[in-house]
């Protein structure tokens, strides 16, 4: 099980939002460089980084801020507004490991298709779900179709792996819904990526007492948790190695 600790870049600085609440936003490094040394020198070998700027516009636009990331030798995985394939061209030429893509995957089948015939390994379709139904857009629409539903037509598609995150517990401290994404990590074969809710050390053992029984939990993201000091990553990364 893998350790994902994630920075969230609004406006070239390094915040949290609650919920996915645009104005709900607590800002915690002026520069998201600084957190990724943090988690490089803790042992992480990955971070999740999100262009909040680019899942509200519609385009990346914090390119430089991931060629410095990367620049660490940290593998990044990074989602926010990737909607044209010039624009993933572009984020895996400036050393992005795995792009993350949300809205248009929704809205658009023969873009996945197209997607994971390109670039399989460095796939990773992003499910934001409230209440169980795919929200788009940075997280202000929410469409009808149920995300256990759309899962299944990505792992049709071939989609190796997918981000499951729960928007109504994200930045909120309460705990994950580890209810839904076991009903997720049963319902398709492909890997899967926790994220939302992680509170405290408890959730991440709790985690690792899930991957014991799927095998497709690849990891868990871990953000407000860590920028509230409620535990570290090394403490994070040795929950995961004993999984």
């Amino acid at each position: 099980m893998r350790i994902y600790p994630a920075i969230d870049i609004k406006h070239g600085a390094c915040v949290r939002l609650t919920q996915g609440l645009a104005d709900q936003e607590t800002e915690y490094f002026n520069d998201p460089l600084e957190p990724a040394r943090l988690f490089k020198a803790a042992g992480s070998e990955w971070v999740h980084v999100v262009d909040l700027d680019g899942a509200f516009d519609g385009k990346p636009s914090n390119l430089a801020v991931v060629e410095g990331i990367a620049a660490l030798g940290l593998k990044v995985e990074f989602g926010g507004g990737i909607r044209e394939l010039a624009d993933a061209e572009a984020l895996l030429a400036a050393g992005v490991s795995r792009i993350v893509v949300g809205t248009r995957a929704c809205k658009d089948h023969a873009f996945v298709e197209e997607l994971v015939r390109r670039w399989p390994e460095q796939l990773a379709i992003g499910i934001d779900a409230r209440e169980g139904k795919v929200a788009v857009r940075g997280w202000v629409e929410v469409t009808d179709m149920p995300a256990i539903s759309f899962a299944c037509k990505l792992a049709e598609a071939g989609v190796q792996r997918i981000i499951y995150t729960d928007i109504s517990t994200d930045g909120m401290m309460v705990g994950p819904n580890f209810e839904g994404q076991e009903e997720m990590l049963s319902a398709v074969p492909i890997q899967i990526i926790a994220s939302g809710g992680v509170s405290d050390l408890h959730d991440l053992v709790v985690y690792s007492e899930m991957a014991r029984k799927f095998d497709n939990l690849d990891g868990v993201i871990v953000g407000k948790a860590l920028y509230e000091k409620k535990f570290t990553v090394k403490e994070a990364l040795d929950v995961a190695a004993r999984a």
